[in-house]
């Protein structure tokens, strides 16, 4: 089949992403230890036991004769696509990777990357809230990103503060009850 007919980016992998995941022009990819290991453990498992199987499958198929009603060797080559590109993705994440280790920050109340945060809301329900880089965050796990407006709002402040930040239902204001630096899993 002609290359005009099939349509694969060689483009930055990055117009992929949700906007959450993408990191704004000129920062850094900030990333917990924990953040970085898990990376790098789903690098290595593409890399050394996804891809190679993967592989072998679209051979296997290639061998079988005629491709173009082959399943096996059509779904095998868009598998190796998508590994091939979220291998590059996290090549170029873990490159540009700057790895922030919370505990380094020790006995500190003011609010930095890598933080634990409970905050308390109007009505006097608290959360807890974890700092994380953009690879790592999970909202409904507590981990939020750096950059996220709840985020941004809380860095630099201190315990007993209290933020105001832009939230989906409007303007908000929490209390910061507690800042703790933990080693993050």
């Amino acid at each position: 089949m002609s290359r005009a007919f099939v349509r694969e980016s060689d483009g930055d992998d990055e117009d992929d992403l949700e906007p959450a995941q993408r990191l704004p022009v000129g920062t850094k990819n900030y990333i917990t230890p924990a953040g970085h290991a898990r990376l790098k453990d789903e690098l290595e498992h593409l890399v050394k036991r996804e891809r190679p199987h993967v592989v072998e499958v679209v051979a296997w198929a290639a061998s079988n004769g005629d491709r173009s009603e082959n399943g096996d060797y059509i779904y095998g080559k868009r598998r190796l696509r998508e590994i091939d590109r979220r291998i590059r993705f996290l090549t170029k994440r873990l490159d540009i990777a700057e790895v922030v280790d919370p505990t380094a920050q020790g006995d500190n109340d003011q609010v930095f990357f890598g933080a634990t945060v409970t905050v308390c809301d109007g009505d006097g329900a608290e959360n807890t809230y974890a700092i994380v880089g953009i690879d790592e965050a999970n909202a409904s796990s507590g981990r939020i990103s750096w950059i996220s407006p709840l985020a941004r709002a809380l860095l630099k402040a201190r315990e007993g503060d209290t933020v105001r930040f832009q939230s989906p239902l409007g303007w908000r204001e929490i209390d910061i009850v507690e800042v703790r630096y933990l080693a993050l899993d």
